[in-house]
């Protein structure tokens, strides 16, 4: 499923990228890249997205993907999240519209490009490993900080990119986003 995984996410983004939109992908694939690979059910992409996006995006994605113009509409709207689903596989992709929030936008500017596959090299936007930390730090606790792969996630990019990650930006992002606590938790049981 890897490999599907990894060509479905590539349909999409390029998608994206040509038509205009700003992305970073994030979730789990995006926590596997820069920690501990784990597979997943569906793909989860952060996207500046507006109203005129939609008939290019359901024209290059209808072939292959269940794509509904209505529910792309309400989640740009409300700043929500639309699915994507490939007819062949099932496999879904979230597409999370960029929230207002000052952290939200920072994801889509942080973003960092990260080759998925070699042969031919292929790459697309992710997002930082300081701000999938961020983000999972905040799922784990909208969550009621219960999921064990949220953090085992948030775990494995730590130890992955230890010395590597900007830890003054996130201790100010981990108080902004009210996950403090959580962040200092990660760090003490890392040791």
């Amino acid at each position: 499923m890897q490999i599907e995984t990894t060509r479905i996410t590539l349909l999409v983004t390029q998608t994206l990228e040509r038509i205009g939109i700003m992305y970073a992908v994030g979730g789990s694939f995006a926590s596997s890249l820069h920690g501990v690979m784990r597979s997943t059910l569906d793909v989860d992409i952060v996207a500046d997205m507006r109203l005129e996006h939609i008939p290019p995006l359901v024209a290059a994605l209808s072939q292959e993907f269940y794509a509904d113009d209505e529910m792309m509409k309400d989640a740009i709207e409300r700043h929500s999240s639309f699915n994507l689903i490939h007819y062949e596989t099932a496999f879904k992709v979230d597409i999370f519209i960029r929230k207002t929030r000052p952290f939200d936008q920072m994801q889509l500017e942080r973003r960092r490009m990260s080759v998925i596959v070699t042969d031919p090299e292929q790459s697309v936007y992710v997002v930082s490993p300081e701000d999938i930390i961020l983000a999972k730090l905040e799922w784990y606790r909208s969550g009621g900080e219960v999921s064990d792969r949220q953090w085992r996630d948030i775990l494995g990019v730590l130890k992955t990119r230890a010395g590597g990650l900007d830890l003054d930006y996130l201790l100010q992002w981990a108080g902004e986003l009210k996950v403090a606590d959580l962040w200092e938790r990660a760090l003490k049981e890392l040791g």
